[in-house]
């Protein structure tokens, strides 16, 4: 029994690990359907806190994402794209008592098991800025929890960064 309740407790954190939480927030006054083109902002990519190889990555994952959304990469475009990251080192710690604690009349059992957990939580904001008036538009923030891992699995967990982040993105009266 305290096997198969410490396997819960671990697989019940380590699926809330895998979770990504999205928010976005936009200007209201915007009317998005004109916008049909777009290019990266450098100077905002360049400041962003990551290996080049993850810059390279994450801005596969937008064209992709923009691609499939219907945007066209531009040497003219209506919009410019920038990222920039974050992020911190996190501690999760979970007590587990089992048992039925202390009596003085008929003993009992107790045990007490603490797991703790430390990890990176990466936080990716992608910004959509109006390329005549250079006004942020909108902007899309993804926060998860970053594993190392192997390359494949990286590439992988950027897609779904990136891909969550996206969806909010043109937004909708409706969502």
């Amino acid at each position: 029994m305290k096997k198969s309740i410490l396997l819960l407790l671990s697989i019940v954190l380590l699926s809330s690990c895998s979770t990504i939480k999205v928010v976005s927030d936009y200007d209201s006054k915007v009317d998005f359907t004109k916008y049909k083109t777009y290019a990266f902002y450098k100077p905002e990519i360049d400041k962003a806190k990551i290996s080049d190889l993850d810059k390279k990555r994450i801005l596969r994952a937008i064209e992709t994402e923009l691609l499939a959304k219907g945007f066209t990469k531009s040497k003219k475009p209506d919009m410019l794209v920038g990222i920039f990251t974050k992020s911190r080192e996190k501690v999760n710690i979970n007590q587990n008592n089992v048992g039925f604690g202390w009596n003085p009349w008929w003993g009992g059992m107790n045990n007490n098991n603490m797991n703790i957990n430390q990890y990176t939580e990466g936080t990716l904001f992608i910004d959509f800025i109006d390329k005549e008036k250079k006004e942020l538009i909108w902007q899309g923030v993804g926060t998860g929890a970053l594993k190392l891992q192997n390359r494949a699995k990286k590439v992988e967990r950027i897609n779904l960064f990136v891909k969550e982040i996206i969806a909010k993105f043109p937004p909708s009266e409706d969502k």
